[in-house]
């Protein structure tokens, strides 16, 4: 086992996949991730099994669908001792590690140091160390290793105090995001900055001849989109391309209804979205920053030779296109995340087009760590098309369609179409051409032309995964939420109920 290779899983929360540089976004600062995809392989068309944090992780750790594990929402848990790619690479012979947001179990509200109380879930998904975060809007209430370090620096009741504010006005009040000041707290202290100083310590401090996987979870760039105010000093509002501005077209799902007022943006201006993509841009390249210190922490300890570097998100984030924001919803922006494979000694930075997910990224770590696969997962590894190199034409196939599923709907999108059904009865709601129709602004669902790819799509991709359904959790999610209660978060709810996730 000495020989195996190390594994770095740098895993952020609500990136997404147009947010770099190097996927030709002509504003956004990310010169690590740049230096990353130069070294290995990115996959421009990877997509969230589900556009919510709680379900997508728990995609990512059992390798399984929604439907499967049954976390709909993020009023739901996943068994910690059901399968865990995790647990399998612990059982592989690494020394698994996780330093940063998991967020694959509920919050208390009650006073109490959560991640403390909480680490024996996490070993028994198959961490051996954690050191454990909250988001930042958790952080309000649940306490830490990060709130433990702002109380002795005597800045714990500054980010309260700030965070408070936010969500006041987010769940409370009116949000007017682009209005949002920067994080009150110098960089150094930032959540994100923590986070990463932890993982280079870490990596610093490993001395096991095991090899190891170390999970990184910034628990940014999710809201609030609090970047200091030196990085956001760095952007120009009006460089921001915009991109579409017009509401979800008609006929507009329920799901995307609620989206629409939940995000509260009919009345933002053109100006408004490009403060509001500066504040989100200046927080990922903070993130960027920290990501740097990793990698030379990993070549200053002789590692980088001889280590696998995977970066990925549970999901995407609107940033009000569409006048949408957060997640939630199918379109582009939440949908796709990033996915860069570094491998050992690097590769020659090429991009794939393969369509892939979060199930084969737990595929991919299984095969790098020589660990037993999941039963039945529907993932497949990313390892054969990394070593093949861009001429190799397979490469470039990934998966025929994709399934992501959240708040009692399933999506499938294969090369062409986006397609959202009910989960229980599989009634279309919405059909986009991606083809053709790029901004997915033309919603098809109800055009007779389209009918066969409906039938096809449904037929081909949904119906063979109907057995894998687990009614009783889908049952359960109906019961918490009500079948017509898509949302992840209601407004004018109390800030401490008994179970809360307000960082989804």
């Amino acid at each position: 086992m000495k020989d195996s290779p190390n594994i770095v899983f740098i895993f952020p929360d609500q990136h997404r996949g147009d947010a770099m540089g190097f996927t030709g976004n002509p504003v956004v600062i990310t010169p690590n991730l740049d230096r990353l995809a130069s070294q290995g392989v990115a996959f421009s068309r990877c997509c969230s099994n589900a556009p919510l944090c709680m379900p997508a992780r728990a995609s990512f750790m059992t390798g399984h669908y929604v439907r499967r594990h049954g976390v709909w929402n993020n009023h739901l848990e996943a068994d910690p001792d059901g399968p865990s790619h995790v647990r399998n690479i612990r059982d592989a012979g690494y020394h698994t590690a996780v330093i940063g947001k998991t967020h694959l179990y509920l919050h208390d509200a009650e006073p109490g140091h959560h991640t403390r109380d909480y680490q024996s879930v996490l070993e028994r998904w198959g961490f051996v160390d954690s050191h454990e975060l909250h988001g930042p809007l958790a952080s309000y209430l649940n306490n830490s290793p990060y709130t433990d370090y702002l109380a002795g620096k005597d800045l714990l009741e500054v980010h309260r105090k700030y965070i408070e504010d936010y969500l006041q006005d987010w769940w409370i009040g009116q949000s007017r995001p682009w209005e949002l000041p920067p994080c009150p707290l110098p960089a150094e202290d930032h959540m994100d900055s923590y986070t990463g100083r932890q993982a280079v310590k870490w990596i610093k401090n490993y001395h096991d001849p095991k090899p190891f996987y170390l999970q990184v979870m910034f628990p940014g760039p999710h809201d609030p989109f609090d970047s200091p105010d030196e990085y956001r000093a760095r952007y120009r509002p009006a460089d921001m391309p915009t991109g579409p501005m017009d509401p979800p077209a008609e006929p507009m799902p329920e799901y995307v209804r609620r989206a629409l007022h939940r995000s509260n943006m009919s009345g933002m201006t053109t100006e408004q979205k490009q403060i509001l993509q500066t504040h989100y841009y200046a927080k990922l390249t903070l993130i960027d920053e920290q990501i740097g210190r990793i990698i030379r922490a990993l070549e200053e300890k002789g590692l980088l030779d001889n280590t696998w570097i995977v970066y990925s998100s549970d999901h995407g984030e609107m940033l009000g296109d569409h006048r949408l924001s957060h997640k939630v919803v199918f379109y582009d922006g939440a949908l796709r995340i990033p996915c860069i494979v570094r491998p050992p000694r690097g590769a020659s930075g090429w991009m794939s087009g393969a369509l892939c997910d979060h199930t084969d990224l737990s595929a991919t770590l299984l095969e790098i760590a020589g660990a037993e696969t999941i039963p039945d997962s529907p993932g497949r590894s990313l390892v054969a098309q990394v070593q093949s190199g861009p001429e190799d034409r397979a490469a470039h196939q990934g998966k025929a369609a994709v399934i992501s599923e959240v708040v009692g709907m399933v999506m499938v999108r294969d090369n062409r179409f986006r397609l959202t059904l009910q989960a229980d009865n599989l009634a279309p709601t919405d059909m986009f051409d991606l083809e053709n129709d790029r901004t997915e602004s033309n919603n098809i669902v109800r055009d007779p032309a389209y009918e066969q790819d409906r039938h096809r799509l449904i037929h081909s991709y949904v119906e063979p995964i109907a057995g894998w359904l687990d009614q009783d959790r889908l049952k359960r999610f109906y019961e918490k939420s009500g079948p017509n209660n898509t949302s992840a978060h209601t407004r004018n709810q109390s800030l401490t109920p008994a179970k809360q996730n307000p960082d989804g």
